[in-house]
């Protein structure tokens, strides 16, 4: 079983080594043999009984799909007015739909509040505004994720749609088998990537809902929110009590989203009291920090989490100096906060950039998990009381189902790397005595002895994902720890046959799979009946755990639920398999380094 890994999603320069310290820097800008192996269905054609039927499309001639925009066929009602949507192989589709008011001049940096009402039918025919980044010219692109290298754009569709930044970004997109109907299907509430700084839910192909919401009869959710200074820049002990929330308002965007969904799911067939929330690598930070926080309760009732390497959340100290560090950048007083409120989004997001530079430099290990960086939420004891996942789970949600995974390579890959095969054994020693020193041979060891036929930069790109493999077993074991609600753990590491299977299972390669999305992703998928295939069990997966709070189907070996004596993993390849344990004695090793 040979792997390959990953570049960051933005690759720096220098060693392979050097990348991943790069990526993983950026992310918070932005995740012995099988056991248990069983024979698959031939054809991914062949149908899994746990997934509800497909719905038909209605076509046009030719076979084409028709594709209806109509006041008579195509309007839903909402809780601010009625929206004119349009509908294709045989799900309804509305885009752009505001869920709160726009967030510019004297409501920045404020709570959301609901959208102004209107009269007559509003058009959500289109993807809305994205919340403005740190702009190019302050952005750093090697330790940030905003650059598209060729291959990356390629495989992962980047820039598929048009994104335009703005403060009045708060918008939600939703795909549905049907409006108007007394039916109550699950509802699944996507939280996109791009740490807690960048990133929309729209700005990959994989993240499109139709092929979800047809193939598995559910309600698909994505949305835009407040984002870096936007979103997280604490205020409170500078602007007092009007600014006590400032420093979570972009988490409060969210809880806005699952309460817009409440409102109004049943009129586009959604169950209000079956809500899925899931996310990858910074999106999954999302949905952890929801589980610890007072004012999600109840409006969610599943949680998946991809590739989000999370514990813990920002310190008040942390987040204050940077607040301190962007008032200072901007030539402001600390009591001329009220000022930020009205200067030009280009000049505030210059300086929010620039003060990120001035903070302490944060030094990035294998050793360690993704602790305090950049923007995101911050401990407040208000709107979030305590870290989400540190010391323990949170009780909050302890009687939400958990699912939480990474990918096999994560940080390194082959994307833009045409040399990535050239790679010794010797050269894997060098970079990981880099770190652990006399115990790195050790280390190497245990993970060939979990990973035989990996190549040398595979065995590499495995070790580097420790990051990102020990906080996702943390979220199962402190999950499973409470003995409420069950956790389920995961290892995706099928690779792509593009680029000669160059690229291995890197940071957000299992995205277009989850969205049941192989043939729309045909850059990364191939468009093979392997891919097809393993897309639909994952997705058939995460639709059962929706459905359900358990993933298992028929088209998988059973998947048992995690506990902290046999730490059942499903890896999912061609073909799925549970492990035991896995790579659990590189990781001790890792942790005791």
């Amino acid at each position: 079983m040979k792997r390959t890994s990953k570049k960051p999603l933005n690759r720096g320069s220098g060693s392979a080594f050097k990348e991943r310290r790069s990526f993983i820097g950026g992310m918070a800008t932005l995740g012995a043999g099988l056991a248990s192996s069983v024979i698959l269905r031939k054809s991914a054609a062949e149908p899994m009984t746990d997934a509800p039927s497909k719905i038909k499309p209605v076509t046009g001639g030719c076979g084409r799909s028709l594709v209806i925009a109509s006041d008579a066929a195509t309007v839903a009602e909402t809780t601010s007015g009625k929206i004119r949507g349009f509908k294709r192989n045989g799900v309804y589709i509305f885009k752009g739909v505001p869920y709160g008011a726009s967030t510019a001049g004297a409501r920045r940096f404020m709570p959301p509040v609901k959208p102004e009402p209107w009269t007559g039918i509003r058009n959500a025919l289109q993807y809305g505004r994205i919340c403005p980044y740190q702009d190019s010219a302050h952005f750093d692109t090697d330790g940030g994720n905003l650059a598209n290298h060729d291959e990356d754009a390629f495989v992962l569709h980047r820039g598929a749609f048009l994104t335009v930044p703005g403060e009045d970004c708060l918008r939600v997109n939703l795909w549905a088998p049907e409006i108007n109907s007394s039916r109550k299907r699950p509802v699944m509430v996507y939280m996109h990537g791009g740490g807690f700084t960048a990133g929309s839910g729209h700005d990959l192909l994989s993240y499109d809902g139709e092929s979800l919401a047809r193939n598995h009869d559910v309600v698909v959710v994505t949305h835009n929110h407040r984002l870096n200074v936007y979103g997280y820049l604490n205020l409170g002990h500078l602007g007092g009590e009007e600014y006590a929330t400032a420093a979570n308002v972009g988490m409060l965007d969210i809880v806005a989203v699952l309460e817009w969904v409440r409102d109004n799911i049943a009129n586009f067939g959604g169950d209000a009291s079956n809500v899925t929330i899931f996310g990858q690598s910074g999106g999954g930070g999302k949905v952890i920090a929801l589980m610890a926080m007072p004012a999600a309760k109840g409006l969610f009732h599943r949680a998946i989490v991809q590739s989000g390497p999370f514990l813990k959340a920002l310190s008040p100290d942390y987040s204050g100096q940077l607040a301190e560090l962007v008032i200072a950048e901007l030539g402001f007083s600390k009591s001329q906060v009220n000022e930020l409120q009205k200067i030009p989004v280009d000049r505030l997001s210059g300086a929010a950039a620039e003060a990120m530079k001035k903070m302490p430099p944060h030094k990035y290990s294998l050793r360690e998990v993704y602790d305090e960086d950049n923007w995101g939420p911050t401990v407040d004891g208000s709107i979030l009381p305590r870290h989400p996942f540190d010391p323990g789970a949170p009780e909050i949600s302890a009687d939400v189902p958990l699912l939480t995974g990474t990918n096999l390579h994560e940080a390194i890959s082959g994307l833009d790397r045409a040399d990535v095969n050239a790679m010794r054994i010797e050269e894997v020693h060098r970079l990981v005595g880099e770190e652990f020193g006399d115990r790195a041979k050790e280390i190497i060891d245990a993970y060939r002895r979990d990973y035989p036929e990996a190549t040398p930069f595979d065995l590499y790109a495995t070790i580097a994902a420790a990051p990102f493999r020990r906080p996702a077993f943390e979220q199962a074991t402190r999950k499973a720890a409470l003995g409420t609600a069950p956790a389920y753990s995961y290892v995706y590491c099928w690779r792509t046959p593009v680029l000669d299977g160059r690229p291995g299972s890197f940071h957000a390669a299992e995205i277009a799979f989850t969205f049941d999305n192989a043939e729309l992703c045909d850059h990364y998928s191939g468009g093979t009946t392997e891919a097809l295939l393993l897309s639909k069990q994952i997705s058939t997966a995460w639709v059962n755990f929706a459905r359900t709070g358990n993933p298992n189907h028929n088209g998988l070996p059973h998947w048992p639920a995690y506990t902290s004596e046999r730490r059942a993993t499903m890896y999912f390849d061609a073909p799925c398999a549970v492990r035991n344990d896995p790579e659990g004695e590189g990781l001790r090793l890792i942790a005791k380094s």
